[in-house]
């Protein structure tokens, strides 16, 4: 019997068996990878002194000139950098910019890089053309909201993350070393985790990621211990945990909706 018709419906009815992955977006937000491009931010050191020095490579290695530079000499009574030059004009236009990360890999003291976030929109250009202050992060480190930004619990938690290669040239024995100075608010941030195990998804912001992915991975790559009749009892009590946090959600948002009347 010629089963190639039936054939066709093979890969459907694989999928039927496997777990839905579908949120409810924009309620809930998908997480995102730890590279993820999206809206840049200026890092400072960890005493509060920012990294940019105003040398202007990224705004001369960016392919959509969307970066403007301009370095200023450090007051030698109140440093802004640690350097000789700080960056005093730093903008960029965002109806230009097309995120490829170069900026980032061309920073020699670590100063600019990108968050996950990219749902952000505006209603006039003179929005899109981020400045220096709306760039720099805040005095705890973490980077500045604006209204037209749609920022969630939790979304601030790994960002502006190092975006450059932890393998210089492709040397293995880099893997896994820290190469980097800290983060106001954040510390020395964990090594991402390469292919021979020595990972920290929890440090890194892998482990949601790598949870929602489960359900596309073949059985051979699914942990041990969420295969059979465990990954059964996880799913489980991941779903009852889930559902326990929409209904919380739903009762907060009545209640203030009560209050408010």
């Amino acid at each position: 019997m010629d089963l190639r018709f039936l054939g066709g419906f093979k890969l459907t009815f694989e999928h039927l068996g496997r777990r839905r992955v579908t949120r409810e977006y924009p309620d809930e937000k998908m997480p995102k990878q730890p590279r993820q491009h999206g809206r840049h931010v200026l890092n400072r050191y960890e005493d509060g002194m920012e990294k940019c020095i105003g040398c202007e490579l990224c705004a001369g290695v960016c392919p959509a000139d969307c970066i403007y530079v301009r370095g200023l000499d450090n007051p030698p009574d109140h440093p802004v950098s640690p350097g000789e030059r700080y960056g005093y004009v730093y903008e960029i236009n965002y109806l230009r910019c097309i995120p490829c990360d170069l900026c980032v890999e061309a920073c020699p003291t670590e100063a600019i890089t990108e968050t996950k976030l990219f749902e952000f929109s505006f209603t006039n250009r003179f929005d899109a053309i981020y400045t220096r202050d709306e760039l720099l992060v805040g005095d705890d480190g973490r980077p500045k909201k604006l209204p037209w930004e749609d920022w969630r619990e939790g979304d601030d938690l790994h960002t502006s993350g190092w975006m450059r290669a932890t393998s210089p040239s492709g040397a293995a024995a880099f893997e896994g070393v820290v190469q980097w100075s800290g983060e106001l608010g954040y510390g020395v941030r964990a090594p991402e985790g390469g292919q021979s195990g020595r990972r920290d998804d929890a440090a890194t912001g892998m482990l949601p990621l790598r949870e929602v992915m489960e359900a596309h991975l073949l059985p051979d790559d699914i942990p041990f211990e969420h295969r059979g009749m465990r990954g059964k009892v996880f799913r489980a009590r991941a779903s009852m945990d889930k559902k326990r946090r929409k209904l919380v959600a739903a009762r907060t948002r009545r209640a203030g909706l009560k209050a408010a009347r």
